[in-house]
This record gives C-alpha cells, sequence and structure tokens, in this order.
C-alpha cells in the first residue's frame, strides 16, 4: 500500500495529517487522486501551495502584532511623559 511506503498506516492517518495541516476538503481529495495516481510531483505541488499560504498567513499576523506592540510602546511612552 503507497499510505505505508511513505510511512503511514492508512489512508486515514494521510487524511488527518492533511486536516492537521489546515487542509480543506478540496486539497485533500486532490492529494489522494494524485496519490492514487501515483504522482509524487502533484502531491508535492499541493503541499507546497498550503505551506505557502500557512506561511502567507503567518506573515499577516506577524504584521499585526507589530503593530500592536508599536500601539503599546506608544501608549507606553505617552504615559511616562505625563
Amino acid at each position: 500500500m503507497l499510505a505505508q511506503a511513505i510511512g503511514y498506516n492508512s489512508e486515514e492517518d494521510i487524511i488527518q495529517n492533511l486536516k492537521d495541516a489546515g487542509c480543506d476538503r478540496k486539497i485533500i481529495e486532490c492529494f489522494m487522486e494524485c496519490m492514487a495516481r501515483d504522482d509524487f510531483n502533484g502531491q508535492l505541488r499541493l503541499m507546497k501551495e498550503q505551506r505557502k499560504c500557512l506561511l502567507d498567513r503567518v506573515h499577516e499576523e506577524e504584521k499585526q502584532i507589530d503593530c500592536l506592540d508599536y500601539l503599546v510602546y506608544q501608549l507606553d511612552r505617552s504615559r511616562a511623559e505625563m
């Protein structure tokens, strides 16, 4: 079985891993179709796209944290000047 060849006990384990990685139903279905066709390049492409989406989200949230940090800095600074 292909699932075991890539280190999983079952297809259900692969699906759970994909869910845990934030993949939606469409991505999971595409991944499993690629797996059924032995399309490793397709699988890798999907995973790289998912990784990029997650990383883009992280970067956006880092920007939001930076904005909050700046506001806290400004508030602390203005309080110290009073």
